[in-house]
């Protein structure tokens, strides 16, 4: 079941899609390039919302009204895209961004350069909470981190997601493989925000990349789930 693993589908909750119009244009974009099975992941950012249950709130108004608007759309996972600040793995119910039904939970680096800190957050919410982390488009941030920086990142028991881009370019294309040949667990998405500039872009991962990468990619959720 071909998997976007990140997405910005749910309406007017970030930077992503606008309304309702344009979700179904972008849900509707990768069914047509194959996706099966989608995995909504808005921005949570801990400084700037009202809590956890605050967030869950507006994302599921947001969803409801997405499957209000079209019921049909069917096989759309919740969940969020977290990014790593001081304290995030000090919150209440952080267990709930993962996506629904598993002991997954995608999370972002800020875009501040590499600090030590960031990897204490990554452990504390791996282990204090039993969830895996998935480290979100690591591709993005191989000229922020030195070698040691990014050689600690993977050191992690962390799933790696590339954004689908990856394979626009020489060196992302060489990181990818550099990942996969280490046997580290890897999952691909879109990151698609709206129907321009960050389209849906399946049809690039199904040009360029190996058959067996997207089918390891398409497993994970099967084999971490939990009541999904």
């Amino acid at each position: 079941m071909l998997t976007d693993h990140h997405s910005h589908i749910i309406p007017g909750i970030d930077d992503g899609s606008k309304n309702v119009k344009m979700s179904l244009e972008m849900i509707g974009c990768l069914k047509k390039q194959g996706v099966q099975r989608i995995v909504a992941t808005p921005h949570f950012y801990a400084h700037r919302e009202d809590g956890i249950p605050a967030y869950l709130e507006k994302r599921q108004q947001a969803f409801d009204r997405l499957m209000a608007a079209s019921p049909a759309v069917d096989n759309i996972i919740l969940g969020a895209e977290v990014a790593i600040e001081r304290g995030v793995s000090e919150l209440e119910g952080i267990e709930k961004l993962a996506f629904q039904g598993t002991d997954l939970i995608l999370l972002e680096f800020p875009y501040t350069g590499f600090h030590d800190w960031m990897i204490e957050e990554i452990e504390n919410i791996t282990y204090n909470f039993h969830l895996t982390p998935i480290i979100a488009h690591l591709h993005r941030y191989t000229e922020d981190f030195s070698k040691a920086q990014m050689e600690t990142v993977l050191s992690l028991n962390a799933v790696i997601q590339f954004n689908n881009e990856v394979f626009e370019t020489w060196g992302g294309k060489r990181f990818l493989k550099r990942v996969l040949e280490s046997d580290h667990r890897c999952v691909f998405g879109s990151d698609t925000h709206n129907m321009g500039a960050r389209k849906p872009n399946f049809d690039l991962l199904l040009k360029k990349a190996r058959p067996q990468w997207i089918e390891e990619s398409d497993r994970l959720l099967d084999r971490e789930k939990i009541h999904i």
